[in-house]
């Protein structure tokens, strides 16, 4: 197929790339490198160096995609508390012309969203059918893209899919830019800075490889629309984390605290049943070897 994937050269879109090639796909990649990275960059995969809230009509008329994996987005919830605007941009106005191209070429849309930022605080593994309580303007925007998704679907009976992404974390996680707490914990242990941990450390997060992230997500091509969590099933809570990278590192060093963040939640932990009985989803990197892998990958990135 004509494949194009927004946001391609980043953390999880260049391994989602990675796994279309293999298939065979023609792979065509949008990306602004505002985090995205050149290096990343599966060299089987034509760049087209454009952001997301520009007219994107003539690039679709070039590509013709068949199917469109949108993973663009401003994904820094700090950024968000900060530049609530530049994050409604990119993250809703951004995915409304991703939509509209789409549209026109009849190209089915995959939708990169985040579970624990849409579901806010759940007691028990959030299902697709809770009620969303984002408590971040990341989690909103996110939010507003799926609707606009949805909306779609019904307006024009298309079959774009939401993947509502747990606490994704592997190899090319920049541990100093746009990072997760995996890259930024085991970044920290690699260069000999002290961690920090915010709050008392008891918040618990569903974290998943991105090499499942990215099979999961090229799964869904073809699927008559849905909403689908993709994650383990399992919380992890930031200091039991710690003390596995530390333990992957080989470490006895000791984390700081700091004063809890505005806008985060406890407990984030997404139920994968509904993507395990449809997309045949089921997560085979477990925490220990994704930590090893992330691990390798960072030191060979700080020796370079």
């Amino acid at each position: 197929m004509r494949v194009l994937v927004t946001g391609g050269a980043g953390f999880i879109g260049s391994h989602v790339v990675d796994a279309l090639v293999v298939r065979g796909d023609e792979v065509a990649v949008v990306d602004s490198l505002a985090t995205g990275k050149r290096e990343n960059l599966n060299p089987s995969a034509q760049l087209h160096l454009k952001d997301i809230r520009e007219p994107l009509d003539e690039l679709f008329d070039e590509i013709r995609p068949e199917a469109v994996f949108h993973l663009a987005a401003q994904a820094d919830v700090r950024v968000a508390i900060e530049q609530p605007l530049e994050d409604a941009e990119v993250n809703v106005l951004g995915t409304v012309r991703v939509l509209e191209a789409a549209h026109r070429h009849g190209a089915q849309v995959i939708f990169s969203s985040t579970g624990g930022a849409i579901y806010g605080e759940c007691d028990e593994p959030a299902k697709e059918r809770v009620r969303p309580a984002p408590l971040s303007h990341y989690g909103t925007s996110k939010l507003a893209g799926e609707e606009y998704v949805r909306m779609y679907n019904r307006l024009h009976e298309s079959i774009h899919v939401v993947l509502r992404y747990g606490n994704v974390y592997g190899p090319r996680q920049d541990p100093h830019g746009e990072a997760g707490v995996v890259a930024i914990f085991l970044g920290a242990l690699a260069s000999g800075e002290q961690a920090r941990i915010f709050g008392d450390g008891t918040q618990t997060r569903d974290y998943v490889y991105v090499g499942d992230v990215a099979r999961a997500t090229v799964s869904a091509l073809g699927q008559e629309g849905g909403v689908f969590n993709i994650g383990r099933g399992q919380g992890v809570s930031v200091v039991e984390l710690y003390d596995l990278c530390r333990q992957t590192a080989s470490s006895q060093a000791e984390a700081e605290h700091a004063p809890a963040r505005l806008g985060e939640i406890h407990r984030s932990v997404l139920d994968p049943e509904h993507a395990a009985m449809d997309l045949g989803f089921a997560p085979m990197v477990d925490l220990e070897d994704g930590l090893a892998a992330t691990w390798d990958w960072i030191r060979t990135r700080e020796k370079e």
